[in-house]
């Protein structure tokens, strides 16, 4: 029975050829897109939760109160984690993660950048990667080991065995290697290619017991059976105690709303906005937006399947008539027509295949990720007979019963017509994918402004011809007559070493305080930033009140800082310039006051931000180019002086303006993907209006033929056909312009610095879906109206 059904339904797809081509290849298209995107909505909810442990796991993180405005972040002090692993025996183990950064790894005469993390040895105890090569306990307890990955133990020994090879770091220290991990999986938050012990960075003083300065994570493994709100509530005033008792003690006020909390470390890559305290959105928001995305595209595609089985129901009337008459019920002519869109969603599947293999490689471009999917396991090719069936089932349901309810008399007797209600379902269905695709469109209308808003914000410095390299190996200590011949060669015109590039925070400090503020904003959080010299000169930044930062010129200026626009407010200094802040155990000199600059997210309001002297840790870098020089020529004169005096390390440049537009690039990301489903949605729905229209035409062709011969135009005619399905689109828009507003303001919640959606945003979309809904409509309708009408009267 079921190969009869099958050749069948093989039969009529091949009478059909037309339109079974446009529903395979709509299908296709549909299936294609929503694949991808369940690929990377996979990816990233398995983000971090492969660790066996992962129910145990937590990342301390901080929470503070300011003026109202309550906020959480995950950076910490460094001696977080030894602290309350001596406190609290609820904790298991614990370990500190330094972030990535990038030292030179020598092996014999092979030289490579790799990025190292600096951990403590409990890291491998909480969590899950793999060991390929080498001791597999008491990983790190000798401060002179180091852990590498599979990938970089190939680029640096090649096919010889690295277990206990011994590695410089940075041409100076020496290690040896104590294990091999498997490389980090994609779903990893994790991006190290070698592990170091914590100890390490203590003999590079890459180490404070400042709980203060928040520049770290810190995770923690919590025994079996406690309770994390137990354990929080544990920690608040242990904390609070440090935090407060390690300010400066010339200070009186408590600061009663700063909190350190753990918080799920498998949850916090989804969660990891902490606007309110709380971390309750971000990177999720992301994640549903494109699993509504991917559900749009797949409904889109299956309601043009539906249009397209349903447009030619004259056609397959009297084929149903003639089943009934001999004897088929309702229930296998159900069936029939299921096979039908089964085999049709299996053969789209086979193309959607197609294109995953040709697209995915751009796609993963566009999301920043890795990810692939395996056609040599049996689990990946059940997964797609299942999806093809379930695409089959839904795409396929409201035409098989539509179809096999025709009256067996009426078809037979050529008096049966499409019900009205049949005509109103397939306008419902024409709406909701307009709705969507409408959707689709203001969303890539918000997400572009929103870019372009920030874009075109006030930096607060100039980027235009600014450099910056990180200080490596001999940079630091050769920097003085780095520094002078760089300004003798004439390749730049100013030069700055500082904590960090101007885009990038790389610390913020709990507690600063000035003896001016009022009591209640007496101490406050402040993003950290440092300069040696001429910082405001090289960076552009604009110098309100009093001087820049010398410490060759002011010996003084050891303890001297230059703080924002933002903190002078928060502060309340009427006077700043010659205040006394307090913060980092010392007493700091305001010596000047700059114009407020973006630091960080380019989305984000500008915060209190502090710039410190020599006391404060440098990694990079800035000069600004000479503008009557070439950028070339600059660059090889400033490669030749970096070479001299650090001749192991190649030389590295940024530019601050490229490293400020890679900013946008998540942002971009999700305009770029709306703006190509919506096309694909638009594309799709287009298809479903000709199929309609070609409905329309067919069941109308008697009457277009009557107007034509009592004396109605081309014209005439075109718009009485295509006014019937532009006030479809207009009802979309309707619907979509209030859904889009809502989403999409949410969305922006997120932004501090954000636009308001203009009313013109609206009009954009609508415009450009009447528009295109009139090229797909005209086509067909002209068609229409330029038949011969004795072809459609003979027979009356």
């Amino acid at each position: 029975m079921l190969k009869n059904y099958i050749k069948i339904a093989w039969r009529n797809l091949l009478k059909n050829k037309g339109f079974t081509t446009i529903n395979i290849v709509g299908l296709a298209i549909g299936m294609a897109g929503a694949l991808m995107i369940l690929l990377w909505l996979q990816n990233m909810l398995t983000m971090d939760r492969y660790h066996e442990k992962s129910d145990r796991l937590y990342i301390m993180s901080n929470r503070d109160e300011h003026q109202g405005s309550k906020f959480a972040w995950v950076y910490t002090p460094k001696i977080l984690g030894p602290s309350m692993k001596e406190e609290f025996p609820d904790i298991e183990t614990y370990s500190r993660y330094s972030g990535e950064n990038y030292f030179l790894t020598t092996y014999q005469d092979k030289k490579l950048k790799t990025k190292l993390s600096f951990v403590d040895p409990g890291f491998f105890n909480m969590f899950s990667f793999p060991i390929e090569k080498g001791e597999k306990t008491n990983l790190l307890n000798d401060p002179k080991s180091i852990v590498i990955t599979a990938k970089k133990a190939k680029d640096l020994f090649g096919d010889d065995d690295p277990i206990g090879k011994i590695i410089k770091i940075d041409s100076v220290d020496q290690v040896k290697v104590q294990a091999v991990i498997e490389d980090i999986p994609s779903n990893s938050s994790f991006d190290f290619e070698g592990l170091i012990s914590w100890e390490y960075a203590k003999s590079i003083n890459y180490y404070d017991e400042n709980w203060n300065n928040n520049s770290i994570f810190t995770y923690i493994l919590l025994k079996n059976e406690v309770s994390l709100s137990d354990f929080n509530n544990k920690i608040k005033s242990f904390t609070r105690d440090h935090i407060n008792g390690d300010n400066n003690s010339s200070s009186s006020a408590i600061r009663s709303t700063v909190d350190i909390f753990a918080y799920p470390y498998k949850d916090q890559f989804l969660y990891n906005n902490g606007k309110g305290g709380e971390f309750k959105s971000g990177r999720i928001d992301l994640v549903n937006l494109f699993a509504w995305i991917g559900g749009f595209i797949l409904l889109v595609a299956c309601i043009n399947f539906m249009n397209l089985s349903t447009a030619k129901s004259e056609r397959r009337a009297k084929e149903v008539g003639v089943r009934k008459v001999i004897g088929a019920d309702k229930k296998s002519l159900i069936f029939q027509f299921l096979t039908e869109s089964i085999l049709i969603s299996l053969l789209a599947a086979v193309l959607s295949i197609i294109i995953i293999i040709i697209a995915l490689p751009h796609f993963n471009e566009l999301v920043s990720k890795n990810i692939s999917i395996s056609f040599l396991t049996a689990s990946t090719w059940l997964f797609l007979l299942g999806f093809a069936l379930f695409t089959g089932l839904i795409a396929g349901a409201y035409p098989a019963f539509f179809l096999s309810a025709f009256k067996p008399i009426s078809t037979l007797k050529g008096k049966f017509k499409a019900t009205t209600k049949g005509l109103s379902m397939r306008s419902v269905l024409v709406i909701v994918q307009f709705t969507l695709a409408i959707i689709l469109i203001i969303a890539t209308v918000v997400v572009y402004k929103q870019i372009d808003h920030s874009k075109e914000r006030d930096r607060g410095y100039q980027e235009n011809g600014l450099i910056y390299t990180e200080i490596e190996g001999n940079v630091e200590k050769n920097f003085k007559s780095i520094k002078n011949e760089l300004l003798s060669s004439n390749a730049v015109i100013s030069v700055s070493k500082n904590m960090s590039p101007v885009t990038d925070r790389y610390s913020s400090g709990w507690g600063f305080t000035s003896d001016a503020s009022l009591e209640d904003d007496k101490k406050i959080s402040f993003n950290r930033f440092s300069s040696d010299a001429d910082g405001v000169k090289t960076l552009g930044f604009t110098l309100i009140n009093g001087r820049d930062i010398d410490v060759y010129k002011f010996p003084t200026d050891s303890n001297a800082v230059l703080i924002n626009e933002t903190a002078v407010q928060t502060l309340k200094l009427k006077n700043p310039v010659g205040s006394i802040i307090n913060g980092d155990g010392r007493r700091l000199t305001v010596v000047g006051v700059i114009k407020d600059f973006v630091m960080a997210s380019p989305f984000g309001k500008t915060e209190p931000t502090v710039i410190l002297g020599p006391s404060s840790y440098f990694s990079v870098v800035h000069y600004r180019l000479n503008p009557a020089r070439s950028t070339s020529d600059n660059l090889k004169t400033i490669e030749g002086i970096f070479k001299k005096y650090n001749p192991d390390y190649p030389f590295s440049y940024h530019f601050i303006d490229k490293v400020f537009e890679n900013k946008f690039k998540e942002a971009q990301a999700i305009g770029t993907i709306a703006m190509l489903f919506a096309g694909l949605t638009i594309f799709i729905s287009c298809l479903g209006l000709l199929a309609l229209i070609a409905y329309m035409a067919e069941t109308r062709m008697k009457e277009i033929a009557v107007r034509k011969v009592l004396g109605a135009s081309v014209p005439q005619i075109t718009t009485l056909l295509s006014m019937d399905f532009i006030k479809l689109v207009i009802i979309s828009i309707l619907i979509a312009s209030p859904i889009a507003w809502w989403a999409m303001n949410n969305w922006l919640q997120d932004f501090e610095y954000r636009i308001n959606i203009e009313w013109y945003y609206f009009v954009i979309a609508g415009a450009a879906a009447i528009l295109i809904s009139l090229a797909t409509i005209s086509f067909q309708s002209i068609k229409a109206a330029l038949a011969n009408p004795v072809d459609s009267l003979r027979d009356e």
